[in-house]
């Protein structure tokens, strides 16, 4: 098994240097556990250059089998502590950074206080990478937006409203409410959430087209670039709760509100942590609701 998570730890890192140093072991080490597994399966699997670590044809075809082989071991660990009645375990969540910062901490912390013992892996994602970690086993379940889920069993938590945020001397920050048509004729920082933009929506169910001028992975670029004066934009309003930057937040006319849920494949199937926490997120529903 260690074999298949050094070759894992390597892809994810691109570096037998960066993967022996998570893992706990020489370099020479994990690049012997790697060689044994080609030996092993007389197929080359990585190929090193100066430019990084590359899979070969053959061993793209082989990572979702090794990925599973990895996944269904830590589960077999982690069934064997349920079953030993151990209050211990690893939870992996897929999550996107306004849940990060907003309401995991709080929550991480309360469950902490129940089930000490437990630990968390954190994967930061989108609309598009987290159910696919979902599927793909990496995460145990992920933050989503329902809308963008169409095979995966989904939660429904908390509604978010979404703001018009503008630089603090726009014309638009006098308006108590910001319309979309006036939105759509300013230069646009759109955040890339992957397959599903809010925002994109409801400019086309009022048949406008913005101006996007830049796209953005990262809600806290987009805040310090509105700063700046480089354009408008329209963001949740759990990113905006905590924010030092000099920047104007208006209603949107008409109201664009986002839904926050939590997906996954099959609950039973979790090991016990992530079944609790599950459970603790909806014990708790209405207090991140408000």
């Amino acid at each position: 098994m260690n074999r298949y998570i050094a070759v894992m730890k390597i892809v994810e890192t691109g570096s037998f240097t960066k993967a022996a140093e998570a893992l706990g072991y020489t370099q020479s080490g994990i690049s012997q556990m790697v060689r044994s597994l080609e030996n092993e399966l007389s197929l080359t699997l990585l190929l090193r250059s100066r430019t990084g670590i590359t899979l070969t044809p053959e061993g793209r075809v082989l990572l979702p089998f090794l990925q599973k082989l990895v996944n269904d071991g830590r589960e077999l660990h982690e069934k064997a502590k349920e079953l030993s009645g151990l209050e211990s375990g690893v939870v992996r969540i897929g999550t996107f950074s306004s849940v990060s910062s907003r309401w995991l901490p709080w929550l991480l912390k309360e469950f902490g206080r129940r089930y000490p013992n437990i630990r968390f892996t954190l994967h930061q994602g989108d609309y598009t990478s987290i159910p696919q970690w979902i599927r793909m086993g990496t995460v145990d379940f992920g933050f989503v937006n329902p809308l963008a889920v169409s095979d995966l069993k989904t939660v429904d938590l908390a509604g978010d409203p979404l703001l018009a945020v503008l630089p603090e001397d726009h014309p638009l920050a006098s308006l108590s409410a910001v319309p979309l048509t006036a939105l759509s004729n300013e230069p646009f920082l759109l955040v890339e959430e992957g397959t599903l933009s809010e925002p994109l929506d409801a400019f086309a169910a009022q048949r406008l087209t913005p101006n996007v001028r830049f796209r953005i992975h990262d809600d806290y670029t987009i805040l310090s670039m509105v700063e700046q004066g480089l354009g408008v934009s329209i963001l949740s309003e759990m990113v905006l709760g905590r924010t030092d930057h000099r920047i104007v937040t208006r209603p949107v006319d008409p109201p664009i509100t986002r839904t926050i849920g939590i997906a996954f494949q099959n609950k039973e199937a979790l090991p016990m942590a992530a079944r609790y926490f599950i459970d603790f997120l909806i014990e708790h529903q209405k207090k991140l609701q408000g």
